[in-house]
């Protein structure tokens, strides 16, 4: 479990995050949603340690993550996986360099070891026989699931998600939902994704955090959000076809 325990954040005059207190469970997919500018991107990145909180405090599993100095820090990092928005794979790499890549930093394996590692998380995602190939001759799904791959060869306890559908139809993006979702419940890691897309959210919400301008405006699951009587959530909910379609 990620605790987050009154986190604020300010650049300069500009306030993003304001006292937000929440947490996300164990083998449970916890999104993150609110419009742009919401603060949503901000938050995950206080819990990565990519940029500090001016108040408040993120435990990982009762650890202190963001009261801790840099160097201790590098324990609870290991734990993570992150698929960037984009997918963010390395151009010059071939998908086995890429997934290999988390091994290559933060373990001792040998490197049959790696390779059996790599191609494991590869099946699991559902790509086999692309170890050679480049990201610019696969196809914007494939980086996406070779992103996946990446995130959780480390064997994560936590795993973030940017934006995990950004830039997919919605028939692909429905595939990678489902994706996480399964090895969120397989391997009962405490996953955190930051999206917009409802469909997601209909598909695979099962604890949802809403900001609204900074805020934690309201917490439920998938199953609550569309029978909600917060007035910004609503709006947020109904605005694509959709949930309006629902409705």
């Amino acid at each position: 479990m990620i605790e987050v325990q009154n986190i604020s954040k300010a650049f300069g005059e500009n306030t993003v995050l304001t006292d937000i207190s929440t947490f996300f469970e164990k083998g449970k997919t916890n999104l993150i949603i609110g419009q742009s500018g919401s603060g949503k991107t901000v938050l995950m990145k206080c819990c990565i340690g990519l940029v500090e909180p001016d108040n408040g405090v993120i435990r990982f599993d009762n650890r202190p993550f963001s009261a801790l100095a840099e160097k201790k820090r590098k324990d609870i990092r290991q734990e993570m996986g992150v698929l960037f928005q984009g997918g963010a794979l390395f151009d010059s790499f071939t998908v086995e360099q890429n997934v290999m890549f988390p091994l290559n930093m933060f373990t001792d394996m040998t490197p049959e070891e790696k390779l059996d590692r790599v191609n494991f998380c590869l099946k699991r995602v559902n790509l086999e026989n692309v170890n050679q190939l480049f990201p610019s001759e696969i196809s914007g799904g494939m980086m996406k699931r070779v992103a996946i791959a990446r995130a959780i060869s480390n064997n994560p306890s936590y795993l973030f998600c940017d934006e995990p559908n950004s830039g997919l139809d919605p028939k692909t993006a429905e595939v990678i939902d489902h994706l996480i979702s399964e090895i969120t419940e397989e391997y009962d890691i405490t996953t955190v994704i930051n999206t917009h897309d409802m469909n997601s959210v209909l598909q695979i919400g099962q604890r949802i955090n809403f900001l609204y301008k900074g805020e934690l405006w309201w917490t439920g699951d998938k199953n609550s959000i569309l029978k909600t009587e917060n007035p910004e959530l609503s709006e947020f909910v109904f605005s694509t076809e959709l949930t309006r379609r629902l409705r």
